[in-house]
């Protein structure tokens, strides 16, 4: 479902550098297509056919091709001409949370298997060839759709369809796009399993469509207000105000005053009877009292204190 977003939205702009940021954690595992170097007396495989994968990628269709490898990232495919690789993300069956003790014994599992794909990035002067299995759940010929009638500032809802440790994937209806981390919540989020569960309902913002590469970047934060925006105003230095524990952590506690405002209590502003930790003390979710000591919105900071006597 498409809505308009009011034209006063300000959205930033985006380029092969922010992508690059967004995917370097499944990028940095995709392999080389290139092969190792043959054993003696072993034949060459032939290069991949490029105009073959150019041209599913473009009318968005779906092949079957062979699991031939893994590595810590993803597959390696093979078949029909092709060669390429499917992200982790990509898979529709590996358990999200997977541990990577365990990574490497679920993708060994997918050896042999034949699995049904569409290309999401063809580029045959980097050499990549990059299929997805989630893709193509949609029917062929969903995604040239899909692209044809996005605009970036548009609002779109759609189904979350996978969490990863660098964002959520969202299923708008013949193509998925991204909502990196740090679109999630204008507050701090550890992992993004925090804001959005699989199956999931969620409106999201359209911040940059790449057709070329399949690449939607999304944004969930976005569609509510910036509370650093007015926070200067509203909490006053020495104001005691509520708050809630989010985490602890060595040097102190991060306490949420609002939905995506949070403020850094140090260790040394949080008074302990002696032989005490704050961990004695304090646990996450904990409703508490805070003095506002200093507050930085253009750089995201607030200062707090539990000594407010």
């Amino acid at each position: 479902m498409v809505h308009d977003l009011t034209p006063e939205a300000q959205i930033p702009v985006f380029d092969d550098g922010w992508w690059a940021s967004v995917l370097e954690e499944e990028e940095s595992r995709v392999p080389e297509l290139a092969s190792k170097p043959p054993k003696p007396l072993e034949i060459s495989k032939p290069a991949p056919d490029w105009e073959r994968a150019a041209a599913l990628f473009q009318k968005d269709e779906i092949v079957e091709l062979k699991v031939t490898g893994h590595n810590r990232g993803g597959l390696l495919v093979e078949g029909e001409g092709l060669s390429g690789f499917v992200p982790c993300s990509h898979l529709l069956n590996l358990p999200i949370q997977v541990e990577d003790e365990h990574r490497e014994d679920c993708l060994a599992g997918y050896l042999n298997r034949t699995l049904r794909l569409k290309v999401i990035e063809c580029v045959p002067e980097e050499g990549r060839m990059v299929f997805s299995e989630r893709a193509a759940r949609a029917e062929a010929g969903k995604r040239p759709a899909l692209f044809s009638m996005i605009q970036v500032g548009q609002e779109l809802s759609g189904e979350v369809t996978n969490v990863t440790e660098f964002g959520v994937f969202v299923d708008l209806g013949g193509a998925e796009g991204l909502i990196h981390i740090s679109e999630l919540s204008w507050g701090r989020v550890t992992h993004p399993a925090q804001v959005c569960q699989l199956g999931q309902m969620v409106s999201v913002l359209v911040m940059d469509v790449a057709p070329e590469r399949c690449r939607i970047a999304l944004s969930l934060k976005r569609l509510t207000p910036n509370p650093w925006e007015t926070a200067q105003e509203r909490y006053q230095v020495n104001s005691i105000v509520p708050a809630v524990v989010t985490a602890l952590v060595q040097f102190g506690v991060f306490a949420r005053l609002e939905q995506g405002l949070e403020g850094l209590i140090h260790a040394s502003e949080i008074p302990l009877v002696p032989g005490k930790a704050v961990r004695d003390v304090l646990e996450t979710g904990q409703n508490i009292q805070v003095r506002i000591l200093q507050v930085e919105a253009s750089r995201q900071r607030i200062a707090l204190s539990m000594k407010i006597d």
